[in-house]
């Protein structure tokens, strides 16, 4: 009976601190700098989504589920089929996360609005007559959450072993849920608890097994569980993350001190760190993409293909020359994707480096390898010394046949917390991914409905608008 709360004061100023945040937060409370990010960032992961659909894992996940789930709910997004909320939940979550295009919090390490929206609209679906600013409001509590408890758990939470978007996604999932159904500050630590011990996720997924793409469904799906459940009076760990046996801090750390738990309150409902999550431009490695917004750069000032080029030095951090920067040998779609000398040709012949520069036939491509010869990637010293938030930045130097020789340095991506994109930015990528698979009226129609969200006196225009008609 060591570890009982018989006769001790159960210690849990965190976890009631967050679901006092989840169960007060009001619409008029949240500044509008950060309704206009949210927004954005909700329509980049619909947009993920979309594109996500006909990828060869989310068929399988949803064929397997719809012979064994009769119920049609909720939409899934992209498509005409419809599932119960949970197994919408975590289809949606894995169209998100289909093709590693969507949003991080670098700091938390988290793709947030995988984990997030699928289980607010699924409680959305269900609950008629909410209106878009309380949709809002449901997703800034699920987006504010999950990377404070990224941050509380720091980044050896992943050097572990843990996959936190799955482990640390579920907090997201659960807050986002809980706000859309209003549930009390009491009802919320419980829906947090549920949530809290289904948490899982194993990063050994990420080389190369399916199963990655669905950790962010699967965490969703749980945090939807948690709220639901809560809703009805059912109980979770109510220090979930103070516990100092068996509680998520201590367990997933194995310490008792290699976290910090004021990270996950201090500033919440001030210090937004919804404006600190990040888009991709680029479907390849977060290290490549400073150079080719360099390249896209120095082409707009002047003109110039892969014929024009002699050279192009990138000069960088070390972890970016160890990461991206070596020589180009096909080994498969995935170091395709991770290495910057290839990336850079891709951009140069194909005008873009997106979802359709990627298949299987590109990997060994003759054209596309002999550019990428024309590209040396070195330390910049200077780089280096500038320490982790600078490890991103190169300074590209171009020298053309003709004797043109420009020079571009990008501290932080377009699309980074740095450096975010214009709205048009990120219009025209959801247009790019969600036209592939939907017509085009019905892309115009999504973009209209979410950029207006704000307006609606019921959500369900959104939701109808995300599904395919049969």
């Amino acid at each position: 009976m060591g570890h009982a709360h018989d006769t001790e004061e159960i210690q849990n100023t965190y976890t009631r601190g967050i679901a006092e945040f989840i169960a007060t937060l009001e619409y008029d409370a949240i500044p509008d700098h950060v309704r206009e990010r949210i927004k954005l960032l909700i329509l980049d992961s619909f947009g993920c989504a979309i594109f996500g659909a006909e990828l060869p894992w989310s068929r399988i996940l949803l064929e397997t589920l719809l012979v064994e789930d009769q119920s049609t709910t909720t939409p899934v997004w992209g498509t005409d089929k419809r599932l119960s909320s949970p197994h919408a939940a975590l289809v949606n979550g894995t169209l998100i996360q289909g093709f590693e295009i969507d949003d991080v919090h670098r700091v938390g390490v988290l793709h947030v609005g995988a984990v997030t929206l699928p289980a607010v609209l699924a409680v959305a679906g269900r609950r008629p007559g909410m209106t878009g600013q309380d949709f809002l409001r449901a997703c800034v509590a699920g987006y504010e959450i999950g990377p404070r408890v990224g941050m509380c758990m720091g980044p050896e939470h992943i050097a572990q072993g843990w996959h936190s978007g799955a482990t640390v996604g579920v907090f997201s999932a659960a807050a986002g849920a809980a706000a859309a159904l209003r549930l009390t500050a009491d009802q919320a630590v419980h829906a947090l608890g549920i949530a809290g011990t289904q948490s899982s996720g194993l990063m050994a997924a990420q080389f190369g097994a399916m199963v990655k793409r669905m950790h962010a469904g699967r965490a969703s799906q749980s945090g939807l569980y948690g709220a639901l459940l809560a809703a009805r009076g059912f109980t979770g760990i109510v220090d979930v993350f103070e516990n100092p046996y068996g509680g998520f801090c201590s367990t997933l750390s194995r310490s008792t001190d290699r976290f910090d738990l004021t990270k996950l309150t201090a500033g919440l409902g001030s210090q937004f760190e919804t404006m600190r999550i990040a888009l991709k431009f680029y479907s390849c490695v977060g290290s490549n993409h400073t150079t080719l917004d360099a390249l896209r750069t120095m082409r707009a000032r002047k003109p110039f293909g892969p014929e024009d080029v002699e050279e192009i030095v990138v000069e960088g951090s070390r972890v970016t020359v160890d990461h991206v920067g070596w020589k180009y040998v096909p080994q498969g779609l995935t170091s395709a994707q991770l290495n910057l000398p290839y990336c850079v040709a891709t951009l140069l012949l194909e005008g873009d480096v997106f979802v359709d520069q990627f298949t299987e036939a590109d990997v060994t491509n003759a054209e596309r390898i002999r550019v990428s010869q024309k590209v040396r990637v070195i330390e910049d010293p200077a780089i280096t010394a500038r320490g982790a938030v600078y490890r991103h930045m190169v300074k590209v130097k171009v020298a053309l046949k003709d004797g043109t020789r420009m020079e571009e340095t990008v501290e932080a991506p377009r699309g980074s917390e740095h450096s975010f994109a214009s709205a048009d930015d990120v219009i025209e990528k959801f247009v790019k991914l969600a036209s592939r698979r939907i017509a085009r009226a019905q892309v115009d129609r999504v973009v209209d409905t979410m950029m207006n969200v704000e307006k609606l006196a019921d959500i369900g225009e959104l939701i109808d608008a995300l599904t395919v008609k049969r």
